[in-house]
C-alpha cells in the first residue's frame, strides 16, 4: 500500500521505459550475438522464436505462473535455429553461460533476500511501529530502482531479437541496436506494464506470504542489486525467477514456515519447463510455417 495501484503502474512504466536509455544494451548484444549464430538465422526462425514466447506468456499469464520471459525467448531461438540448421547454427559456449547466469541468479536472488532482510531487521530492532511508513516511502525508491534494472535487462532481449532481424534481412550491416528499436522495444514494454497484470502481480504480492512494507523494501533492495549487476555485464537473468526467489529469502530470514513452499514449488516446475517447452514450440512453429507459410 506504498502507492494506488494506479499510480504504482505508471511510476514503473516510466521508470521501465528509461532503463534502457540510462544503462546502455549490452543485455542486447549478448541475445543478438551470444546465442545463435546469426549467419544461421533465417527470418521464420525468428519468427517461430518469437511466436513460442508469446504463445509460453499467454499461457502462464491465464495459469497466473510468473514465467521468465529470457527463458522462453532463448528456447524458442534455439529451437527454431536447431530446426532449421541444426545445432552447428548455436553458439553453444554461449548457451552455457547463458544458462548458468539464468539458472545462478534466483538462488542469489534468494540469498542476497535473505542477508538484506537479516540487515534491515537488525538496524529497526527497537523501532517503534512507525518505522513502516519510513519503508512504505522507501517501498518507491526501491521499486522504480527495480524497474529501472527491469528495463535495462529484459527490455533489451526484445532488443536483441529486433536488430537480429534487421541484421538477417539485410536492412544493417553489422549488429549495433538502432536508436529507434530501442525506442520502440522500451515504449512497448512500458505499455505492457500499464496493462497491469493483476494476476501475476497477486502471485508475487500475496499467495508466497503477506507482504509488509519491510518485506517489499527489502526483496526490491535485494532484487536491483542482483538484476543491475549482471545487465552491466551483459548477463541475461530473469526478472521474474530473481523477484520471486528474494521474496522468498526475506520470508526466510523471518521464519521459515512462513512461506507457502507449494506455490514456489509450482513456480520452479514452470522454470524448469520452459526452455524445453519453447525449443519444442519454437521447432513446431518453424515447421508450420515452412510447411504452410
Amino acid at each position: 500500500h506504498a502507492l494506488s495501484p494506479r499510480w504504482s503502474l505508471t511510476v514503473i512504466a516510466l521508470a521501465e521505459f528509461s532503463g534502457p536509455l540510462i544503462f546502455g544494451v549490452a543485455v542486447a548484444k549478448t541475445v543478438g550475438g551470444g546465442i545463435v549464430l546469426p549467419d544461421f538465422v533465417t527470418m521464420n526462425a525468428l519468427l517461430a522464436a518469437v511466436g513460442s514466447a508469446i504463445l509460453w506468456g499467454l499461457l502462464t499469464w491465464y495459469l497466473g505462473i510468473p514465467s521468465s520471459a529470457s527463458h522462453a525467448v532463448i528456447g524458442g531461438l534455439i529451437g527454431a535455429v536447431v530446426m532449421s540448421n541444426g545445432w552447428h547454427g548455436v553458439y553453444l559456449n554461449g548457451i552455457i553461460k547463458v544458462l548458468i547466469i539464468l539458472f545462478t541468479s534466483p538462488l542469489i536472488g534468494f540469498v542476497v533476500g535473505y542477508l538484506v532482510t537479516k540487515l534491515v531487521i537488525l538496524a529497526s530492532w527497537n523501532a517503534t511501529p512507525r518505522v513502516n511508513e519510513v519503508y512504505k516511502k522507501g517501498q518507491v525508491a526501491t521499486s522504480v530502482a527495480l524497474a529501472l534494472s527491469y528495463g535495462a535487462n529484459d527490455a533489451q532481449k526484445t532488443m536483441g531479437i529486433l536488430t537480429l532481424g534487421l541484421l538477417t534481412s539485410g536492412v544493417i550491416h553489422s549488429f549495433n541496436v538502432p536508436f529507434w528499436v530501442v525506442i520502440s522495444c522500451a515504449s512497448m514494454i512500458a505499455l505492457g506494464t500499464m496493462v497491469g497484470g493483476w494476476r501475476l502481480i497477486r502471485t508475487l504480492g500475496a499467495k508466497f506470504f503477506k507482504i509488509r512494507p519491510l518485506d517489499g523494501f527489502s526483496t526490491q533492495l535485494a532484487s536491483t542489486a542482483v538484476i543491475l549487476g549482471a545487465s552491466f555485464f551483459g548477463g541475461l537473468v530473469s526478472t521474474t525467477q530473481v523477484v520471486s526467489t528474494a521474496i522468498m529469502g526475506v520470508g526466510s530470514a523471518e521464519r521459515m514456515n512462513k512461506v507457502r513452499w507449494g506455490v514456489a514449488k509450482d513456480i520452479v516446475m514452470a522454470w524448469v519447463f520452459t526452455i524445453p517447452a519453447t525449443a519444442l514450440i519454437g521447432a513446431g512453429l518453424l515447421w508450420l510455417i515452412v510447411r504452410f507459410g
